[in-house]
């Protein structure tokens, strides 16, 4: 996916479970979040070395994570680029089925439709660009093509660091004979700028004054709305992920990222927070925020903001769906 803007870690937050059931730091970073670095200013891979991903993960009390490191192959110690890249690419083959399974395309569109044709009514310039940051291979953004039923003034864009995820969701999209773009680029640096930034899953990555920046910069890109679907953080979802990626998972990496990332989701009130300090000139509200009787029922839940002119006529276009967006700020 790749840093949008560069993820900085705070001291750990000792609340979760390691792969041994025993308390394990919450903010820990994913095994995945350590493979790659990028140049921030011209996006060239930098080398990795094996043993500092080794020592990070276990400075960070996550021991099997570190056992899954040591594996990885090395020449000199620096990790094999097209053994990440493979490994990446079988783990978010992982995730795409995750998203079908959980139905994530008709998710964001719930959202994304009524909110297009609040921009279309408050006169927004066209075409609407809509861009998924950190779209890995791509799932939300080729579901939206294919199913989406969003208008022909609709562009789709996924944007994403890494060059093998890009490369397979250009071709699957070819395969598919879908009208949309998938670029190698910083989402917030496009020479085409986004009218509305989309994402699934990535939020919970960007920690402390990371998340401030990441609201922050799609504000100074000139988005009008943004929409962010993470999972949402119950007492039943870290349960929960173990037993599902337990189940439907084979890759080690995904069975451990995909838990931890359950453990480091983000609470409504920190992403409302994140978003009113950084997206200055928008509105912000939760989607799905509340918990209810069965939080087993909403796996996910959303950041929301739009110009302030937009709230009343996204709630509008929500029908009844606007229940369950909470209050704008």
């Amino acid at each position: 996916m790749g840093p949008y803007p560069k993820r900085v870690s705070p001291a750990p937050s000792w609340t979760g479970w390691d792969d041994t059931g025993i308390l394990a730091p919450v903010d820990a970073p994913e095994i995945s979040d350590l493979l790659i670095a990028y140049d921030p200013d011209t996006l060239a891979r930098l080398p990795v070395r094996r043993s500092a991903v080794v020592e990070r993960l276990r400075a960070a009390g996550r021991p099997g994570a570190a056992r899954i490191a040591a594996r990885l192959p090395a020449r000199d110690d620096v990790l094999d680029e097209a053994a990440v890249d493979a490994l990446l690419l079988r783990v978010h083959a992982e995730l795409q089925r995750l998203s079908e399974e959980f139905d994530q395309g008709e998710r964001v569109r719930s959202v994304l439709a009524p909110l297009l044709d609040a921009l279309r009514a408050a006169g927004a310039p066209r075409p609407l660009r809509v861009v998924d940051v950190g779209c890995g291979l791509g799932y939300v953004v080729r579901w939206l093509a294919a199913r989406g039923g969003l208008g022909p003034d609709v562009e789709l864009v996924g944007c994403d660091y890494n060059g093998a995820l890009i490369a397979s969701a250009r071709a699957a999209a070819r395969d598919e004979g879908l009208s949309c773009r998938f670029h190698v680029a910083n989402a917030f640096t496009l020479r085409e700028p986004a009218t509305v930034f989309i994402s699934t899953g990535v939020i919970h990555h960007f920690r402390g004054d990371a998340l401030v920046a990441f609201f922050r910069e799609q504000a100074r890109a000139g988005a009008l709305a943004f929409v962010h679907f993470d999972i949402k953080p119950t007492h039943l979802s870290p349960l929960g992920a173990w037993i599902f990626h337990q189940a439907r998972m084979r890759e080690p990496l995904s069975r451990h990222d995909g838990v931890l990332s359950a453990l480091r989701a983000h609470a409504g009130a920190a992403l409302l927070s994140a978003a009113r300090a950084g997206a200055e000139g928008l509105s912000s509200a939760l989607f799905d925020g509340d918990i209810g009787l069965f939080p087993v029922l909403r796996v996910m839940h959303a950041v929301v903001g739009v110009r302030p002119d937009l709230r009343a006529p996204l709630v509008e276009r929500l029908g009844p769906r606007g229940r369950r967006l909470g209050a704008f700020s």
